[in-house]
């Protein structure tokens, strides 16, 4: 009699059942994860994204004075809108958090003390770091000549001084490198470096002579 076969075949149709809605559940409780990370990202009013904008921003401020670039770009690499990064930063510029002015004036301040970057270098810096032109053109007018010309014989006497032993046009070369990454034209950048070689033959003239005397 066939009565078993039709009893297998009935029960292997309900395994398969079984298993499709075994599978059908499996895949509803892998998307239920999903769904409420969704729902905890999904978007926020104006209001929400503003406020979380602004804690981002603040924490910002807190490593380092930064600009008005500085901070929407920072904003915009999170994902904030356009239109909620701009009205935060006119916020925090109106409050006073931001004030690409006076930064300009420290930024050219600190530049020029500990990088001796020149006027034009330090101009290139306050660019890069999306000040505007107003405000970089009158943070380095607070730099006068007296001040690029001595931060410029420093330089050039600490960058001698690593090239000691070499031959002339190489230490020149090197040096004169240097200078131009820094901003510095080639006349006043030739200038010093000749300038601080006569001093370095003067001292080591004034060196023989002792020492000649002292025989």
């Amino acid at each position: 009699m066939t009565f078993p076969s039709g009893r297998s075949n009935t029960s292997r149709g309900g395994a398969r059942r079984r298993d499709t809605a075994s599978s059908a559940r499996d895949e509803v409780r892998a998307r239920a994860p999903r769904a409420q990370t969704d729902a905890k990202h999904a978007p926020a009013s104006r209001d929400e994204q503003l406020e979380a904008a602004r804690a981002v921003a603040l924490r910002m401020l807190t490593g380092a004075p930064r600009t008005r670039r500085q901070i929407a770009d920072g904003l915009r690499r999170r994902g904030y809108a356009d239109d909620v990064v701009e009205e935060l930063v006119e916020r925090l510029t109106d409050v006073g958090l931001l004030d690409d002015a006076e930064l300009a004036g420290m930024i050219a301040r600190s530049q020029l003390a500990e990088r001796s970057l020149s006027r034009r270098g330090i101009a290139a810096e306050l660019r890069r770091r999306g000040i505007e032109d107003d405000d970089a053109r009158a943070a380095v007018e607070t730099i006068d000549d007296d001040a690029e010309d001595a931060a410029l014989r420093e330089l050039v006497r600490k960058r001698l001084a690593r090239t000691a032993g070499l031959e002339r046009d190489v230490r020149v070369r090197r040096v004169m490198g240097v200078l131009a990454r820094k901003g510095y034209a080639p006349g006043p950048a030739l200038a010093a470096i000749s300038a601080e070689l006569g001093a370095e033959r003067d001292e080591l003239a004034s060196r023989d002579d002792v020492d000649a005397w002292s025989d």
